[in-house]
């Protein structure tokens, strides 16, 4: 991640193949690091590695995609225009509410199409159970195995009823305030462009964001980020009242997210002052709002002031010293503030003197107090500790506490036990974390996941899973289930699973194994024919040489009426077809395999006189469907921001102005060509536009600067067609099985 300027400036490095591993930390479009990627990635082979490459939205793969694909000329057969499949599919699934049963079904449609259609071309995935099911030679014979993943357990901490009525309280205050300290350019009297009102509306959500997350983490990081948005408010409001305010148009969200440093945060958002306002330039509920929000600060620092114990952690530690599974075991906690990481540390460290250390985006820390150790000297220390594959293994640290930046790209499978302190609001993260113990090479048979949930000791006529998802859904209420902080197309993950449904799936086994029941695998195909080339050379030979539009017949029970599959070829593309005379219907692969499977005995018949016919009715439908498909070049789709700059490019003044050079015109062209083809990425082409809103009626070679100024030269060079575009467009039928129904055809 901190290497991507490097890579862009060093000109002399020159390379054919990127690979990129947790590729799934660039499946947002709209931020630096994937536009530099992009960039990086351009007109390059490229190969993305991912446990996890699908987060929360059918956006995730589009964008992985881009990396590879020009996606309104995609090399993937049968879809040329990328950006209009994922359009069609987003436009499904929003027709409806998430409450609405059709929105589950709507999601797992356009998901088994993406599969079925894009992913089936560019991916090749392994389950562990795939694995396990059809490798198991293998893995017995190197000594392998996967360990297994117990069920999740809770970890319940109970309020008692005078804190759970100042929780209560607290998330009605949370839910009312404004955040107007952070969306100051929203009260201003002159309007704002829409997209510098969306980047407010951002970071005035993702500040309520993180008064939420720190409440859920420890009442010790929501002590302190409460004093700290105190004394925000405080100073804001001191120098609005001096008559002149100083505010950051342009605040990176995303680096604020990358960071797991709160305080750093929030003085990324004091600290980013660039533009000097007069305080008469603001309406006068301004002031109002931010009063308002102060105090409503204040009266939660006055509720909470009143709570002296800690629930959580006393249950934490109770449960160190009884669980079985956990005392004296190697154990991993994971919280995602970093002051709830030290909180943790410094009551730990008296208890098991020693024995703790604690890792974040900072460095590391053996002791609470002590200065932070280096990142590769702490991270030393904790592959020697948890690292089975260490060349000089230590077993001095029983309890590793850590921020996410643990939760990818190391190994710590000399634990099998991970606690969740905070409530992992994104159950990827979930198995990102668990996948830092469950891999092959450790020594545990067992993994065990603990996750921690609030409930109350009131209320004991409600059973306690319906308490915990009152809790958790009252923290997702406070967060607002359509607030949108990262950019205007993209909802935080939270936002789209209700309390009962995270709490669901963060006890769900299947989730921490990564695994989905119902989707197939080519294996089962492949173990087939692995096991007929070393047990039947012969027959495998025979399949091997079966000649192009082979064709055969036989009795079917599956209905009473004749079929015929055939299956048709036109390049890389392949597409399988079934009909009854009356019409015919595109199937997969796996139901294609099902309806061809019979056994070795199976009598064959001969094809009759309609077979033609049918094979008439395959053909034509295989041909509508490419017909379909664009042909060209799509002109002028895409995303407002993209459609807005060609519209500027292709206006009169700009098209015909008299004063470019040869060179500005092929430029220009260059430009048109990639915005058309979705070359530019989302961040460069809403840069580009944000640019030129500021310029009042700029002239033809002010803009001609800005696209300069802004796009590489190496995203606009024509790449040759690749041997899959030029692949041949012939159409073949490679085989065709008549299907003979319950009523006889004359032969």
């Amino acid at each position: 991640m901190g290497k991507l300027d490097e890579i862009l400036k060093a000109s002399h490095w020159k390379y054919d193949y990127v690979f990129i591993d947790e590729a799934h930390r660039f499946r947002n479009e709209i931020t630096q690091g994937y536009e530099q990627l992009h960039q990086i990635c351009h007109g390059k082979k490229v190969i993305l590695v991912s446990a996890t490459p699908l987060n929360n939205k059918i956006d995730d793969i589009f964008s992985q995609l881009k990396l590879f694909q020009i996606p309104k000329r995609s090399t993937i057969p049968g879809i040329l225009d990328l950006e209009q499949f994922f359009q069609s599919l987003k436009s499904k699934i929003n027709k409806y509410s998430k409450d609405d049963p059709r929105y589950m079904l709507a999601v797992k449609q356009a998901s088994k199409e993406v599969r079925e259609k894009i992913l089936k071309y560019v991916m090749v995935r392994r389950t562990r159970s795939s694995i396990q099911k059809y490798f198991a030679e293998d893995m017995a014979q190197q000594g392998l195995f996967f360990p297994e993943i117990e069920d999740p357990q809770r970890l319940v901490y109970e309020f008692d009823q005078a804190t759970d009525n100042i929780f209560n309280q607290t998330i009605q205050l949370i839910k009312r305030m404004t955040y107007s300290r952070y969306t100051p350019l929203l009260y201003l009297k002159t309007p704002l462009p829409e997209f510098e009102k969306q980047s407010q509306r951002n970071l005035g959500a993702f500040m309520k964001s993180v008064l939420v997350k720190r409440l859920e983490s420890s009442f010790h990081a929501f002590r302190n980020t409460l004093a700290r948005f105190v004394a925000s408010y405080e100073k804001f409001i001191a120098m609005y009242r001096s008559g002149t305010v100083y505010i950051s148009r342009e605040i990176n969200v995303f680096a604020l997210l990358e960071n797991d440093d709160e305080l750093r945060l929030l003085e990324l958002a004091d600290q980013q002052r660039v533009e000097k306002y007069d305080a008469g330039l603001f309406r006068d509920e301004f002031i109002a709002l931010l009063e308002n929000d102060l105090q409503a600060l204040k009266q939660m620092q006055d509720l909470w002031n009143q709570v002296e114990t800690d629930p959580k952690l006393t249950e934490f530690m109770a449960q160190l010293k009884k669980n079985k599974l956990l005392k004296g075991k190697k154990v991993i906690v994971f919280t995602e503030s970093k002051e709830t990481g030290e909180y943790l540390l410094h009551h730990l460290d008296q208890k098991y003197p020693g024995k703790i250390f604690f890792y974040s985006s900072s460095g590391g820390l053996r002791h609470s107090g002590d200065s932070c150790s280096g990142a590769n000297q702490a991270k030393d220390i904790i592959r020697a500790n948890f690292d089975p594959s260490h060349e000089s293994p230590a077993n001095e640290v029983q309890i590793l506490i850590t921020t996410d930046v643990l939760a990818e790209g190391v190994n710590l499978h000399r634990s099998n036990i991970i606690i969740n302190y905070d409530l992992p609001w994104n159950p990827t993260r979930v198995l990102q974390r668990a996948g830092r113990i469950n891999r092959v090479g450790t020594a545990h048979s067992r993994i065990y996941i603990f996750n921690f949930f609030p409930t109350a000791q009131a209320d004991k006529e409600l059973g306690l899973e319906d308490n915990i998802k009152a809790k958790i859904q009252a923290f997702h209420d406070a967060l607002g289930e359509d607030a949108r902080y990262l950019t205007d197309e993209e909802v935080v993950t939270t936002h789209d699973i209700l309390g009962a449904e995270l709490y669901k799936r963060l006890n769900d086994k299947n989730l921490l194994q990564g695994e989905d029941e119902d989707e197939r695998t080519e294996l089962e195909q492949l173990q087939l024919l692995r096991k007929l080339r070393d047990e039947d050379p012969a027959l495998f030979e025979r399949i091997k040489k079966l000649p192009r539009k082979a064709r055969t017949g036989r009795a079917w029970n599956g209905t009473q009426f004749d079929r015929l599959i055939t299956f048709f070829r036109k390049g890389n593309l392949k597409r399988i077809y079934i009909t009854n005379g009356d019409e015919s219907s595109e199937i997969n692969f796996f139901e294609a395999a099902d309806i061809l499977a019979c056994e070795p005995q199976t009598s064959r018949l001969p094809i009759p006189r309609h077979y033609y016919e049918l094979l008439d009715y395959n053909k034509d439908a295989f041909e509508q469907a490419n017909s379909g498909e664009p042909t060209g070049r799509s002109r002028g789709g895409g995303r407002s921001n993209e459609k807005y700059l060609l519209q500027i490019l292709k206006s009169n003044n700009i098209l015909y102005y008299a004063g470019y050079t040869d060179e500005d015109e092929e430029f220009l062209r260059a430009v048109r060509r990639a915005l058309e083809e979705g070359v530019i990425a989302r961040n460069t082409a809403k840069r580009i536009k944000q640019q030129l809103d500021k310029e009042k009626d700029a002239n033809p070679l002010k803009i001609l600067a800005i696209m300069r100024k802004n796009i590489p030269a190496s995203l606009l060079e024509e790449k040759p067609d690749t041997a899959a575009q030029k692949g041949s467009n012939k159409k073949e039928v490679i085989l065709s099985e008549y299907l003979q129904g319950g009523h006889k055809h004359e032969i």
